[in-house]
C-alpha cells in the first residue's frame, strides 16, 4: 500500500496533534499532508518546513527555485547538511521519487535563479 492509501485528512491530522507519537509516524503524516493535504494546510507545512530548514541547516542555501516556488537545492549540499554522501542522498530522493511519483530532481537550467 502507498502512502497516499495509508493516510486520510483525519487520520494524518490526529496524528499532528498527539503529543507522544513516534517520530517516524509524524513525519508520514505530514509528508501525507504535503503531497495530498488541502492547499491551505500544505502552504503552512512548506512554510514551517522551509523555516526548519532555515533554523536546523543555516549553511544550506538553495541554489534557485522550482516553477511552483518551491527551493532548490544541490544534493551535495543536502548532502553535507545531512552528514551523508551524495549516493545516499541520490537513493534517499529517488525513493521519494518512486514512492511518490512526483519528480525530485529537476534541471539547473529550469530553475529560476537567486541574484
Amino acid at each position: 500500500m502507498d502512502l497516499r492509501e495509508q493516510w486520510d485528512l483525519q487520520s494524518a491530522l490526529e496524528v499532528l496533534k498527539h503529543q507522544t507519537i513516534d517520530a517516524k509516524i509524524w513525519a508520514e503524516a505530514v509528508e501525507w499532508l504535503i503531497l495530498y493535504g488541502p492547499e491551505k494546510i500544505r502552504e503552512l507545512l512548506l512554510d514551517s518546513s522551509g523555516t526548519a530548514t532555515y533554523n536546523c541547516f543555516p549553511d544550506l542555501e538553495a541554489k534557485g527555485y522550482a516553477p511552483d516556488g518551491q527551493p532548490c537545492y544541490r544534493v551535495a549540499d543536502m548532502a553535507n547538511a545531512l552528514e551523508i554522501s551524495e549516493d545516499e542522498a541520490r537513493e534517499m530522493l529517488k525513493r521519494k521519487e518512486k514512492a511518490h511519483h512526483i519528480h525530485h530532481f529537476i534541471d539547473e537550467e529550469d530553475t529560476m535563479k537567486i541574484q
